[in-house]
């Protein structure tokens, strides 16, 4: 079985939908209103899971009910928590979203609560799982200092890795050639190298950019159109696949990450491994929520298997 590490936030996820985004001092009438898991890197790491891949997951959490949530996910997912540490000082994360009803469009404010007292030396207690993974994967939700340590770990031990650089942050230029795989969206990648992407030629630039860099393969994903790859043996885009309604467009990014960890943990050629993390977001935003919505292994072949 391919093994997958992953490092990140998990959070819950407080959902209310509503038609627009107040002003400042306004109040609106909410149209719905969900609790549920969430956080890039535990959304990850259980899409990878329900992918096929064991993962083992490195986080912290707080000592309140809201861990509960995340200890129960991870448990129905299979998701090793060995190195999901507790902090009684501090909450779990939280992460208040709120989702346009018309378009399913979302805007979120992110406090990682325990995250924000993870160190180098809770890494350094996790370094097995990082050196004896196939793929190690990331976000920048988690202290920089934190994700870069745990980078250099896996690029140490010649383990590939998967940054997904969001939230946006400026990276230093050394932190570039450790990583295997970049997966920005456009607005990311847009902020990584410093100018809009607002043509195909401005993504296959910022693209180009990012491996001048140093980094092997660049993937910067494009919502409904799919995902753009640079890297030595593909350039072009894979497109996104349709799989219904959208509900919210909540944890597709994530779904797609952790698919493609999945994926190239088992060996599969990047645009094979890409097709299948985009069919796994396409499916992702027929439902709502970030974690709850994540499709298994089975269905994404199914409908890779109809198209």
């Amino acid at each position: 079985m391919a093994n997958v590490c992953v490092l990140g936030l998990f959070c819950v996820d407080l959902i209310a939908r509503t038609e627009r985004l107040p002003a400042w001092g306004e109040s609106l009438r909410g149209q719905g209103f969900s609790l549920k898991p969430g956080g890039k890197g535990a959304n990850q790491a259980v899409a990878a899971a329900y992918q096929g891949a064991a993962v083992r997951f490195i986080s912290r959490l707080g000592d309140d009910a809201f861990a509960g949530i995340g200890r129960e996910l991870f448990a129905a997912a299979a998701v090793d928590t060995t190195h999901v540490t507790t902090d009684d000082s501090l909450s779990t994360g939280t992460a208040t979203i709120l989702v346009n009803t018309n378009s399913g469009d979302n805007a979120i404010v992110v406090d990682t609560g325990a995250c924000q007292s993870i160190t180098t030396e809770h890494i350094d207690a996790a370094a097995d799982s990082i050196k004896h993974a196939d793929i190690f994967v990331s976000q920048l939700e988690l202290p920089l200092a934190v994700c870069e340590h745990a980078i250099g770990i896996a690029h140490t031990n010649h383990v590939p890795v998967i940054l997904n650089p969001a939230p946006a942050l400026e990276l230093p230029s050394t932190l570039y050639p450790l990583i295997d795989y970049l997966t920005p969206n456009e607005s990311e990648a847009a902020a990584l190298v410093g100018h809009a992407l607002d043509s195909d030629a401005q993504i296959a630039a910022a693209a180009a950019t990012l491996r001048q860099r140093g980094v092997g393969h660049v993937l910067i994903t494009l919502g409904e159109r799919g995902v753009y790859i640079d890297s030595d043996s593909f350039q072009g885009i894979i497109p996104a696949f349709t799989a219904g309604a959208v509900v919210d467009t909540i944890g597709a990014g994530d779904a797609f990450n952790g698919a493609l960890a999945a994926a190239l943990a088992e060996g599969q050629a990047l645009p094979d491994a890409a097709r299948r993390a985009c069919m796994a977001a396409g499916l992702s935003v027929t439902k709502a929520g970030a974690a709850t919505s994540l499709p298994t292994r089975e269905q994404v072949e199914s409908r890779i298997a109809s198209e």
